[in-house]
C-alpha cells in the first residue's frame, strides 16, 4: 500500500485522468488492450535455484538454498519450505531499508499461501530422519525494479528456481544408522524437487468502481486503481488462492470473470517456465559434459605394430 501511496504523489492529476480516460476507451498508456499480459522474459544464473524475471518494467531475482534442520513436531515427517522478501531503493524509491513494509509483507503471503496451501511442493520428500533431519528450503525474492505488478513476476521467479534447485543426496551410515552422510555433487548427483504443479499468480486492478477490470497493471495503473485482486491458479484450473486487496467488495460474476481469464493465462504462463526450464536443464547438462569428459583408453603398441 505505501509503495502504491507513493507512486500516486508522483503522479499529477492530468496524468492520472489521462490514466482513467484512456481506460474509458479499453486503451491503456503502454499500448496494451485490458486482458493482455506483459512480455515475460526468464533468465537463470549458472548455479541452481537462481532465476531472474523480467514482466515489462518489472525485474525480480529468485534463489532458493537449502539446509538440513529439524522439523516441525506437529510435522516430523515433513520439510519446511520458507520464503523471504528483499525491497531495495533502487528498485523503488518508496522502498525503505530495513524492517519489510506492508507490500513486502502481502506479497510473501500470497506466494506462500500458493505454494504451501496447494501444497505444490512435496515436502514429505524433504525428509531425511523423521523427527530428526529435514531439508529447509528457503526462497529468496530480490525486487530489482519496481514496473508494477511484483506479485505477479515474483511468483514466477519463485516458481522458477524451485524448477532449476537441487539438493544434495543424503544417506544413513553409522553403528545405529541415525548417522547423516551428505553427499558432495562431485560423487552423487543432487536431486531436484518434487513439484506437483505450478500454482501460477495472475493479478487484476479495478477501476472506477470496478466497472473497468485490467490484468497485469503496471506502477502508474496501480496508482490509480481502486483495488486489486490475485488469483493464484494451475494450468488445471485448480484455485489455490484468491487474496483481494483495497477498495470495495467484489461481485461473484467479477470473480468468474477473473479465475476463467487467470486459468487462460496461467496455462500460457506454465508452458512458458517449464520451455525456460528445459534449455537450462539442456544447458547445465552439457555443462557437465565438458567438465567431466570421457575418456578412451588406446593401446599405443597396437598401433605401433
Amino acid at each position: 500500500m505505501e509503495g502504491r501511496l507513493a507512486n500516486s504523489w508522483r503522479l499529477t492529476v492530468n496524468d492520472k485522468n489521462f490514466i482513467k480516460t484512456a481506460l474509458l476507451s479499453e486503451i491503456r498508456i503502454d499500448g496494451r488492450k485490458p486482458f493482455e499480459y506483459r512480455k515475460i522474459s526468464i533468465k537463470f544464473g549458472r548455479e541452481d535455484g537462481s532465476s531472474e524475471v523480467q514482466l515489462g518494467q518489472t525485474r525480480v531475482m529468485g534463489m532458493v538454498t537449502a539446509q538440513l534442520v529439524q522439523p516441525y513436531r506437529d510435522r516430523p515427517k515433513e520439510g519446511i519450505l520458507s520464503i523471504f522478501t528483499e525491497f531495495s531503493p533502487m528498485a523503488d524509491p518508496s522502498f525503505e531499508p530495513g524492517r519489510p513494509g506492508e507490500l513486502a509483507v502481502e506479497l510473501g503471503r500470497i506466494i506462500d499461501r500458493g505454494l504451501r496451501e496447494s501444497r505444490a511442493v512435496d515436502t514429505e520428500s524433504l525428509c531425511i530422519l523423521a523427527g530428526k533431519f529435514v531439508w529447509a528450503i528457503r526462497i529468496d525474492l530480490h525486487i530489482l525494479d519496481n514496473g508494477g505488478n511484483l506479485v505477479d513476476a515474483a511468483n514466477i521467479a519463485a516458481l522458477a528456481s524451485l524448477l532449476t534447485f537441487r539438493r544434495p543426496e543424503c544417506s544413513l551410515g553409522g553403528e545405529d544408522g541415525q548417522e547423516v552422510i551428505v553427499h558432495p555433487p562431485e560423487i552423487r548427483e543432487p536431486l531436484p524437487l518434487t513439484v506437483h504443479h505450478l500454482p501460477i499468480a495472475i493479478s487484476f486492478g479495478f477501476f472506477s468502481n470496478e466497472s473497468i477490470l485490467v490484468i497485469d497493471p503496471t506502477h502508474n495503473e496501480e496508482a490509480v486503481m481502486g483495488g486489486r485482486m490475485t488469483t493464484t491458479v494451475n494450468a488445471n484450473g485448480d484455485i489455490c488462492a484468491i487474496q483481494k486487496s483495497g477498495g470495495e467488495g467484489v461481485r461473484q460474476r467479477v470473480i468468474m470473470q477473473c479465475l476463467q481469464l487467470a486459468t487462460s493465462k496461467a496455462a500460457s504462463i506454465t508452458k512458458q517456465i517449464k520451455d525456460a526450464v528445459e534449455v537450462f536443464n539442456t544447458e547445465r547438462a552439457l555443462r557437465k559434459v565438458k567438465r567431466h569428459p570421457t575418456s578412451t583408453g588406446v593401446d599405443v603398441r597396437e598401433k605401433q605394430n
